[in-house]
């Protein structure tokens, strides 16, 4: 089994808890509220634009040992910088507040997980990283074109409501494929044992950004 494999079997149970969310299976079958789309959206705009940062600082953390692996980022921070920009873009195609949520802030479980991605790279291991880049884009190409498809259907709003989903989606299935091949090149048994930590932890705060999607919107109860 490859390193690659050996980290999916790992986090198994948490990668299915995640997709099991009540919010999650309602958007993939088209059944969640304009409202929740835009909070979504929020959520997501509030996290996707530390992607950029997040990866620099890991990348100037990385021991010389990892210099190939320093290499790499630089090539994620050439794909991923500016993709944030996608998402107020949709927030007003559903006839949301761009610029409330450019200049608001985000809601504790965002804030939590942003936190503890940049936590990992500067007082643990750079390394741990790459187990929120396993959650975030596992998680897009499993869900983020299919929902998008249901709730556009749903909600009957327009392709350029879905830039950021329908686009991730897509572009995520390449950077899997990357991703995996930069994997099964950490050999050392503690840095696995962080990425595998890490990726389960991720995949908790994660999930909490959808509990509390759920908690606000299923029960109709947005705040």
């Amino acid at each position: 089994m490859t390193i690659y494999k050996q980290l999916l079997a790992a986090t198994e149970t948490e990668r299915n808890e995640l997709q099991r969310l009540p919010i999650i299976q309602a958007a993939a079958m088209g059944e969640v509220s304009l409202e929740a789309y835009i909070a979504f959206l929020t959520e997501a705009y509030h996290h996707v634009k530390h992607t950029t940062p997040l990866l620099m600082s890991c990348g100037g953390r990385l021991p010389g040992k990892y210099e190939w692996l320093r290499t790499a980022v630089a090539e994620y921070i050439e794909e991923e910088v500016g993709h944030q920009e996608w998402i107020p873009g949709d927030i007003q195609a559903c006839g949301g507040d761009k610029e409330a949520v450019r200049n608001g802030t985000p809601r504790v479980a965002t804030e939590l997980m942003v936190a503890y991605a940049y936590d990992t790279i500067a007082r643990v291991n750079p390394i741990g990283f790459f187990g929120m880049v396993l959650v975030l884009e596992g998680t897009s190409v499993a869900l983020a074109t299919h929902a998008a498809s249901a709730i556009q259907n749903s909600l009957g709003l327009g392709p350029d409501a879905f830039s950021y989903l329908n686009s991730h989606g897509s572009l995520d299935l390449s950077h899997v494929d990357f991703y995996e091949s930069l994997i099964n090149k950490i050999t050392d048994p503690a840095d696995q044992a962080c990425l595998t930590h890490c990726a389960k932890m991720v995949y908790k705060l994660y999930g909490d950004i959808f509990r509390d999607l759920g908690e606000r919107f299923l029960t109709g109860e947005a705040q």
